[in-house]
């Protein structure tokens, strides 16, 4: 199935794939549906529609992809189990080095799920892992955030990359973002030739955003917000197109105030201008999501999902 293929498809649904938090079972991973974008309905009664029994035995900041190589479906996520008591230092810096992958060809059935144990020998972690498709070299470039030294004397939050055709085989990791503060949790939106970038500055718990004409780790630039400026307490970005309209929805995980996430709308994503919903607005089902991701979904697609899990 080729990129343009995909990009004709009409899209009419969304797919949230997430956690739910620190619980016995909560760093699984959870499935939503919605119509709109903003209201959810929670799928499989509220339960994990995937469970790993490998690694840590739990997985958190869910990542959902569509390959336009092959059109198969994977789930990427963060080797983790915060529920074991393990705690944040030992997290960070001894932790795994794993991302743990599903695959399937329909969202409904899923293989057991694999490792990759990532090539940073130094690293003490491999957190939150996202993925975008390069049209230009026809690979997926896989991006996370590790606590490494490289240069400097303390370890710091750096975002490496990788690229792969099949997410089996992997190139060795390069740095991809390296700034001032400790940064996590990028994900990355095309929209016309223009990326936008969105990352966790760890040191500031505030989102950052970028732009840039090329994936290439050196070419994007900061733009100004305001509104994300002036955040704090937010992670775990999720961007997205409406499917009915030129309008853009960023979700941010108020993971400060245990509140779940929080969306915000904007009609130029380039402006840096995000208007916050209101309560009333939208509706996130019964389950508190922590970081995950959202998927565009064909009206097939969001029936099936909705007639096998809802």
């Amino acid at each position: 199935m080729s990129d343009i293929c995909l990009k004709d498809q009409l899209y009419e649904g969304y797919l949230f794939v997430y956690f739910i938090g620190e619980s016995e079972e909560g760093e699984q991973v959870y499935f939503s549906l919605s119509q709109d974008g903003l209201h959810w309905k929670d799928l499989n009664n509220g339960k994990p529609v995937l469970k790993s029994s490998i690694g840590e035995m739990g997985v958190r900041d869910p990542f959902i992809l569509r390959s336009p190589l092959d059109g198969k479906f994977n789930i990427i996520a963060t080797d983790l189990r915060i529920a074991s008591d393990k705690g944040w230092d030992v997290a960070q810096y001894s932790g795994s080095r794993s991302i743990i992958i599903w695959e399937s060809i329909d969202l409904v059935h899923w293989s057991e799920e694999s490792s990759f144990e990532i090539d940073i020998p130094d690293a003490g972690c491999v957190w939150a892992p996202e993925s975008i498709y390069d049209e230009q070299s026809e690979e997926h470039l896989l991006f996370w955030a590790s606590m490494t030294k490289r240069e400097s004397t303390e370890s710091k939050q750096i975002i490496y990359s990788s690229r792969t055709k099949d997410f089996k085989h992997f190139s060795k990791p390069e740095c991809y973002i390296e700034r001032k503060n400790h940064v996590i949790d990028t994900s990355i939106i095309k929209e016309g030739d223009v990326y936008y970038r969105f990352s966790k500055d760890e040191t500031k718990k505030c989102i950052i955003l970028e732009q840039s004409r090329s994936l290439s780790s050196q070419s994007f630039y900061d733009l100004e917000s305001p509104v994300l400026d002036s955040m704090l307490g937010v992670e775990g970005p999720i961007v997205f197109k409406f499917n009915d309209r030129n309008e853009w929805c960023l979700m941010v995980d108020q993971f400060a105030a245990n509140k779940g996430y929080l969306p915000l709308v904007t009609d130029d994503l380039s402006s840096g201008h995000f208007r916050v919903l209101n309560s009333e607005e939208y509706f996130l089902g019964d389950t508190k999501k922590r970081h995950g991701s959202i998927l565009n979904l064909t009206r097939a697609e969001y029936d099936t999902l909705l007639g096998t899990m809802g």
